[in-house]
């Protein structure tokens, strides 16, 4: 069924996430039948991570790398014509799939996992298809296990996966898509437009891009819910975070970790000197960067995180909220608490005109926009709706999730049925309220 669904978008890439499957099934049984022959398992091994990260660089990234050649030898004064230029379209969720089963066979290779010989279930582990065309990007040892037992039909999984359900359309179909119109006039217009304006523009675009994927990640869980099976949570309240090392704990939480496991303890994480963990923080940066997407405004984005992030690891500050969340045990933050948040929403806010431009001449004239048009004007909503419904929706949006920031998995968490049915009904009214019938791609889809 999961093949089915994949293959409405277009069956002719079926054979890709196929292929995929079955060499790392090969390669997980090999893994394990030479564990104790270090020579032999490295060749496996090195077989998955080619097969894997050719299929991304071959449709994913290379245009990118053919383009950056072609405008290198410009530079010299070679003339190279673009007919080697690949006419293709990226997979959906190839980026997401493909780093799916190298974590099985990494987790094999290191003696984590033992392999599956059910060929099936893997098939249904790396394609299930609520996470497969953006994530969570699980791993076997969690997703595989659950896919193999026996499930039964619980009356209650059906109820908290419906509540996640809603607040991710929530999120999706209100908080992203209203801002979507108006992030497109921005940063469209970035050249005529105040600084206040584009700041609004970005303050926008994060509530776009953390509606748009933390939705698709509610859906995704909620709908694996119904089915009895339990994904790992990829956001917890990542705007309330207080250092930028809180924020990556809290934002794709899949991604993070995973590069966290796979990369960066190998590389030798933080046990290894100063000098060298830093180096590992920006190779992991801009790694992240690029994995997001074959453009160099995705290495900037990556490149700036790592700026961030460094003076808190060297601070010792990195892990300092791993096990909190903001006002733990009040019921408002307090005046340091709210500094912080403001001074991290704002930095990863800032990042995002790299993760928005098109191209990294679009984002530096955005840059050069921000500080040269300083006159502050109000903004007019593209189609002429009023300005204030959406400032009121964002308030309203930021103060709920504050209300809810202690359990990710439940967005409803009122014990009275009369207040929670009274909730449900708020969302379905708002979605009605402000759905509009254009069709809007989730922005992770693109990755």
């Amino acid at each position: 069924m999961s093949y089915i669904f994949y293959g409405l978008w277009d069956y002719r890439f079926l054979l890709l996430i196929f292929s995929s499957t079955l060499v790392d099934y090969v390669v997980g049984l090999q893994l394990f039948k030479y564990r104790n022959n270090t020579k032999l398992k490295k060749k496996w091994l090195y077989l998955s991570l080619a097969f894997n990260l050719g299929l991304l660089a071959t449709f994913k990234y290379f245009n990118f790398f053919l383009d950056s050649f072609i405008n290198l030898a410009s530079n010299f004064g070679y003339s190279i014509g673009d007919s080697w230029t690949l006419k293709i379209i990226l997979p959906v969720g190839i980026s997401f799939y493909t780093f799916q089963t190298l974590s099985y066979s990494l987790d094999i290779y290191y003696k984590r996992l033992t392999p599956t010989k059910d060929l099936i279930s893997f098939t249904a582990f790396v394609s299930f298809f609520p996470q497969l065309v953006a994530g969570p990007i699980e791993r076997a040892s969690n997703l595989l296990g659950q896919i193999k037992e026996r499930r039964i039909f619980s009356a209650a999984q059906i109820e908290a996966g419906g509540k996640l359900i809603l607040w991710g359309l929530f999120k999706k179909m209100v908080i992203a898509d209203a801002m979507a119109p108006m992030v497109d006039d921005i940063f469209t217009n970035y050249q005529t437009q105040s600084t206040s304006t584009l700041i609004l523009g970005l303050v926008f675009f994060s509530f776009q891009v953390y509606g748009d994927f933390s939705g698709y990640s509610d859906i995704a869980i909620g709908t694996a819910k119904m089915f009895g099976i339990e994904l790992m949570s990829n956001f917890k309240f990542p705007n309330f975070s207080r250092n930028v090392a809180e924020y990556w704990q809290r934002w794709h939480i899949s991604l993070s970790t995973w590069f966290r496991h796979y990369v960066y303890i190998p590389l030798g994480g933080s046990r290894v000197a100063k000098c060298l963990s830093v180096r590992n923080i920006i190779i992991i940066f801009l790694i992240s960067g690029f994995w997001h997407g074959a453009n160099w405004t995705f290495i900037a984005w990556g490149a700036l995180h790592a700026l961030f992030y460094i003076p808190v690891f060297l601070m010792g500050h990195n892990r300092k909220y791993a096990h909190t969340v903001v006002a733990e045990h009040k019921w408002f933050p307090n005046l340091v608490e709210i500094g912080q948040i403001l001074l991290t929403f704002t930095l990863v806010t800032f990042s995002r005109i790299f993760f928005r431009s098109p191209s990294i001449t679009d984002a530096f004239g955005y840059l050069n926009a921000l500080v040269s048009n300083t006159h502050l004007s109000g903004y007019s909503h593209p189609v002429g709706y009023r300005m204030v419904d959406y400032y009121i929706l964002l308030l309203l949006f930021v103060g709920y999730e504050y209300f809810i920031r202690k359990d990710e998995r439940n967005p409803f968490p009122f014990k009275y049925k009369g207040i929670r049915l009274t909730a449900y009904a708020s969302i379905c009214l708002a979605i009605l309220l402000f759905y509009e019938n254009t069709s809007r791609a989730f922005i992770y889809f693109q990755f």
